[in-house]
């Protein structure tokens, strides 16, 4: 074997090396390859002594304890198939917590959220219902959507507001939002690289957040809401 025909036939090993090396990083932190068959959303009321609505947030989101419990179903298409449209109290908080599973049946929500790579690159919004947000309201009666993830998939921490996803979040409607059937998608949007650090908590209800946040819907569930009094939670 020639030096040289020895050195291209390294060079080529190598390169094959390099290139399988790569594809297999892709994979790892490019979940959902296979798509998502159906997903749910459950919204369970939640109370506690300390819990508050403060402008984009809420203060007290500790010692809950859980009410009732609303499960959405939806299919492939993020239609949904079971309880689509929701009758919620105005001033009650709600835990959001999402599950999906891809075609072969495996429950998947956690590859959105296995480590923080992978978290950097995804966030949810909840888009529709010409909302008024609790931080544009007068009288904190407004709208609040917050993640809410405190660890990644992997059991690291979640250390602040521009980290989390929205696998899990709390939301309350509030007064200001009472009346007339509300149409809403919750989005999990994978974001172009570095986006994510630039999302507030103000920013999950913009009807143009595909134009603000490039990137890819992942999962888009639609429902309905109506929003009624509540019961002075």
């Amino acid at each position: 074997m020639t030096n040289s025909f020895k050195s291209a036939a390294i060079t080529f090993i190598g390169a094959a090396v390099l290139f399988m090396s790569s594809c297999k990083k892709d994979d790892e932190t490019t979940p959902l390859k296979e798509g998502i068959a159906r997903s749910e959303i459950t919204l369970t009321e939640v109370t506690g002594a300390a819990i508050e609505a403060h402008g984009d947030h809420f203060h007290g989101l500790t010692d809950l304890v859980s009410g009732e419990k609303i499960v959405i179903k939806f299919n492939e298409n993020g239609a949904a198939t079971e309880n689509g449209h929701l009758h919620l109290e105005a001033d009650a908080v709600y835990r959001l917590e999402l599950k999906a599973w891809d075609y072969t049946g495996k429950e998947v929500q956690n590859q959105f959220i296995q480590n923080k790579a992978t978290a950097d690159l995804f966030k949810a919004f909840l888009v529709g219902g010409n909302l008024v947000l609790n931080k544009d309201s007068q009288d904190e009666s407004g709208a609040i959507f917050q993640p809410r993830e405190t660890n990644y998939a992997d059991g690291t921490v979640v250390t602040g507001q521009y980290e989390t996803t929205g696998v899990l979040a709390y939301l309350t409607v509030g007064h200001d939002n009472e009346g007339p059937t509300k149409a809403i998608s919750y989005v999990m949007r994978k974001l172009n690289k570095d986006l994510k650090a630039t999302i507030t908590r103000s920013d999950w209800n913009h009807n143009d957040y595909a134009t603000r946040f490039a990137g890819e819907d992942v999962l888009k569930l639609k429902f309905e809401i109506h929003v009624e009094e509540g019961h002075g939670h």
